[in-house]
C-alpha cells in the first residue's frame, strides 16, 4: 500500500471512530428537524395582548378599529389627553392614538399622531393608516357623489392559476421550495467546508507543534501528508452526508406512503385523481410532495457529493497552508477572513439573485467562478441546469484545485517546520518562491 493510501486511511479511521463523530452523524439530522420544530412553534405562540388607546376627537374613525388577539382598542376619546399622555409614560396603555378636528380630511392627513414609549413595528403603523386611509377615501367617495357600493362591487379579484406546458396543474410557491432545497444542500456544502476545513487545519497545527511532524515527514513527502489529510478527511465527510441522505429519503419514503403520494412520473388518470384530491384534505400537501419528487433529485445528490469534495478539495487546500504556516489557533485568524468571505458571498448572491433569475447572468457567471460555484450552483440545479454548465463548472472548480494544491503545497512544505514566528502575508508569498 502507498504512503499516500495510508495516510488517508489513517485520516479517514481517526475522524469516524471519533466518538462525536459518530454521535453528530445520528444526532444532527434529529437536531435540525427539532430546530424546525420549536421555530414553528414559536411561529404559532400568541404574543401577549396588547392595549391601544384611542382618542378620537372627531368620533368618526374610532369604530373603524377592531380588536383581535394581539391588539386591544380601547376608546378614551372623552378623558383628557394630558391626562392620557402621562397614562402612556407610566406604562399604563401600550400606545395612544390620538386622532385631532381637522378643517378638512387632507389637512388631517398628516396630523394624526401615535404616542407610545416603545417604537411600533412598521407594518403595525401601516395598518393604522390603512384603516384610516380607508375611512377617509370613503368619505372622499361621499362627497363627491360617488356610490361607494358600485365602486367596491366594480372591483376585481384576480388570482392566477399556474400550469405547465404537459397540461398538469402548478403550484404557486414552487420555486420558494426548490430555493430552500438548493440553499438547503449549498448551505450544508458551505457550512462542511469550513468545519471540515478547520479540522484540517487544527489537525496541521497539532502535529506541528506536538513536533510530531518532523518523525513524520522523515517518511513521507509534505505534499502526500496534505493530500492525506484533506482526502481522509473528505472521505468521512461524504460518508456522513450519505447517511444524511439515506435517512432523508427513507423519511421521505415514509411520509409519501402516509400521505398516498405516487412517486415519479404519474399516467393521465392518476393526474385526473391528483387533481381531483385537491378538493380533498390534504391534497394540496399530495401535490407538493409529488413535485418534489418530480425535481432532479438523483442530479441534486449526485452534484452535491461532487461539489462538495471539490469545494472541500479547495478550500482545504487553504486551510492546510495556514496550519501549516501558524503555531496555533490565533494567529490563523487574520488569515481565515479572506478564505470564508467568498463562501459568504455564494450564499448571498444564491438567496438574492437564483431566487428570482435563476439562469439570469450574475447566477450563471458565479456558478462557474470556483470559489463560489459548489454553493451557487448547487441553488440553481433544482431549477434545472443545462449538463455542459455544471460539465464546464466541475471542470473549472477541479482544475483551479490543482492549481491552488500546487501554491498551498510550497506553503506548506516551507512553513510544516518554521516554529516561533508569526507569518505575515509578505511572508507567504516569499515561501512560495523557494
Amino acid at each position: 500500500m502507498s504512503k499516500l493510501a495510508l495516510i488517508i486511511r489513517r485520516e479517514f479511521i481517526a475522524k469516524v471512530r471519533n466518538k462525536s463523530f459518530i454521535v453528530m452523524t445520528f444526532l444532527s439530522p434529529l437536531l435540525f428537524v427539532g430546530i424546525g420544530v420549536f421555530v414553528g412553534y414559536l411561529s404559532t405562540m400568541k404574543s401577549e395582548m396588547k392595549t391601544i388607546v384611542i382618542h378620537d376627537a372627531t368620533g368618526r374613525f374610532v369604530n373603524e378599529f377592531k380588536s383581535d388577539t394581539e391588539y386591544k382598542y380601547v376608546n378614551l376619546s372623552s378623558v383628557d389627553l394630558k391626562i392620557l399622555k402621562d397614562s402612556i409614560v407610566k406604562e399604563s396603555y401600550q400606545g395612544l392614538l390620538v386622532i385631532p378636528i381637522s378643517a378638512n380630511n387632507d389637512s388631517l392627513q398628516n396630523k394624526v399622531q401615535y404616542i407610545s414609549s416603545d417604537s411600533p413595528s412598521v407594518s403595525y403603523i401601516n395598518d393604522l393608516e390603512d384603516v384610516i386611509a380607508k375611512k377617509i377615501t370613503s368619505e372622499n367617495f361621499q362627497r363627491e357623489g360617488l356610490d361607494t357600493l358600485k365602486i367596491n362591487k366594480a372591483k376585481a379579484n384576480v388570482s392566477i392559476s399556474l400550469t405547465k406546458a404537459s397540461g398538469e396543474a402548478a403550484l404557486k410557491g414552487l420555486n420558494e421550495i426548490k430555493i430552500i432545497i438548493g440553499g438547503a444542500f449549498g448551505y450544508l456544502i458551505m457550512m462542511f467546508i469550513i468545519l471540515y476545513g478547520n479540522m484540517v487545519m487544527r489537525s496541521v497545527i497539532e502535529e506541528k507543534t506536538s513536533r510530531i511532524i518532523e518523525v513524520i515527514i522523515s517518511s513521507v513527502k509534505p505534499f502526500q501528508l496534505m493530500m492525506g489529510k484533506i482526502i481522509g478527511t473528505s472521505l468521512a465527510g461524504i460518508l456522513q452526508f450519505l447517511i444524511w441522505a439515506l435517512l432523508g429519503l427513507t423519511a421521505m419514503f415514509v411520509l409519501s406512503s402516509v400521505f398516498g403520494v405516487q412517486m415519479g412520473a404519474t399516467s393521465g388518470a392518476e393526474t385526473q385523481a391528483l387533481q381531483a384530491a385537491q378538493h380533498q384534505m390534504g391534497g394540496e400537501l399530495q401535490m407538493y410532495l409529488k413535485e418534489i419528487w418530480n425535481l432532479p433529485i438523483a442530479t441534486i445528490l449526485i452534484c452535491f457529493i461532487i461539489y462538495f469534495i471539490g469545494g472541500y478539495f479547495l478550500y482545504s487546500s487553504f486551510y492546510a497552508s495556514i496550519g501549516a504556516a501558524v503555531d496555533n489557533e490565533t494567529d490563523s485568524q487574520q488569515f481565515l477572513l479572506p478564505i470564508i468571505m467568498p463562501l459568504i458571498l455564494g450564499v448571498y448572491i444564491g438567496f438574492f439573485t437564483v431566487m428570482n433569475d435563476p439562469h439570469g447572468t450574475i447566477a450563471t457567471v458565479f456558478s462557474m467562478i470556483p470559489l463560489t460555484s459548489p454553493i451557487v450552483m448547487m441553488m440553481r440545479i433544482p431549477f434545472g441546469v443545462p449538463w455542459w454548465q455544471i460539465a464546464i463548472s466541475v471542470t473549472l472548480l477541479f482544475g483551479t484545485f490543482l492549481g491552488v494544491v500546487w501554491f498551498a503545497s510550497k506553503i506548506y512544505r516551507v512553513g510544516i517546520l518554521m516554529y516561533g514566528k508569526k507569518p505575515s502575508w509578505k511572508e507567504l508569498y516569499k515561501w512560495l518562491k523557494y
